[in-house]
């Protein structure tokens, strides 16, 4: 009974941890209206959480640091720059140009990315579940552009690149981190890349832009402050704690959610709304990838039996 509360606990953590994760496009989206440049909103997003990644590098110290060495900390500036940094400016830069609903769709499809990754440069074998499952997934979100192809085909072919981009450097990410995680602890290796993330975007602020962040309307810095709390720092406690107790196979089968929450939320607040053929191509998109993360679960099973 205490591990099914238990268990139960994990699931209703993860499911609020991922839908707060998922209105980040729409806090994104709102804050456009006001003709805010991606790079400053992404660098009021960093700011205003920062603080508190700064207290928590303080407050919390690694879990083995007898096995840390200085190059780990050089591979931590590396997946900080492209697992937040990169990964958040490609996001915000899609966002520019494509739905809120179609920019969850394609991010969700980075746990196929992981597995060629993997494959690529950790010699790891792809089963062919888990190729018929790719094969799937880029397939649902081929028929989700469709109907927006039809349209405006020169902005949503950028977005959906830019968007892909973020999803690519998210999945090299979780790939490169996966030995440093261990090492540093999930809070303390979080705050370091985000830290990290941060700084490149202070910089990229400070040699690409320097205008004035001062003149926006207060709704900017309301909507900014909120990506920073709702969106980003309260959402990572949240997952960690969740894969935690589920473990991360399980977690990422609940990722189904994503999609489905920014594509409601988006509905709701944005006044979108997707056709019947996107919303299929946003299933079969779903499907592929709970069949990649059903598949990581059983083989993770087999190793533990």
């Amino acid at each position: 009974m205490q591990l099914s509360q238990l268990k139960n606990s994990g699931v209703f953590i993860a499911i609020i941890g991922i839908v707060l994760f998922s209105a980040k496009a729409i806090l994104v989206k709102l804050a456009y209206q006001y003709e805010v440049s991606s790079i400053h909103l992404l660098l009021f997003r960093m700011l205003f959480s920062l603080p508190f990644y700064i207290l928590i590098a303080f407050y919390y110290k690694p879990t083995f640091p007898s096995k840390i060495k200085r190059i780990d900390y050089v591979w931590v500036l590396f997946f900080g720059f492209i697992g937040y940094y990169l990964a958040s400016y490609f996001d915000f830069l899609g966002l520019q140009y494509i739905k809120a609903g179609l920019e969850r769709i394609i991010l969700f499809v980075y746990p196929t990315l992981v597995l060629v990754i993997s494959r690529l440069f950790l010699k790891e074998k792809i089963s062919s579940k888990q190729i018929a499952a790719i094969l799937i997934t880029y397939f649902g979100v081929v028929v989700t552009f469709w109907g927006e192809l039809q349209y405006n085909s020169e902005t949503v072919i950028l977005g959906g690149f830019l968007v892909f981009l973020s999803a690519l450097t998210y999945a090299s990410y979780i790939v490169g981190s996966g030995w440093l995680i261990p090492k540093f602890g999930a809070m303390i290796f979080t705050a370091y890349a985000m830290i990290v993330s941060s700084l490149c975007v202070i910089i990229h602020y400070a040699i690409t832009d320097r205008n004035d962040i001062t003149v926006y309307p207060y709704q900017v810095y309301v909507l900014g402050f909120m990506m920073a709390i709702l969106s980003t720092l309260i959402p990572s406690f949240l997952v960690s704690f969740a894969i935690k107790k589920l473990g991360a196979s399980n977690f990422s089968i609940i990722g189904s959610v994503g999609p489905i929450s920014t594509i409601i939320l988006a509905y709701l607040f944005l006044d979108e709304k997707l056709t019947a053929l996107q919303i299929l191509g946003a299933t079969i998109v779903i499907v592929g990838v709970m069949i990649v993360s059903l598949n990581k679960s059983k083989k993770n099973k087999k190793l533990l039996d």
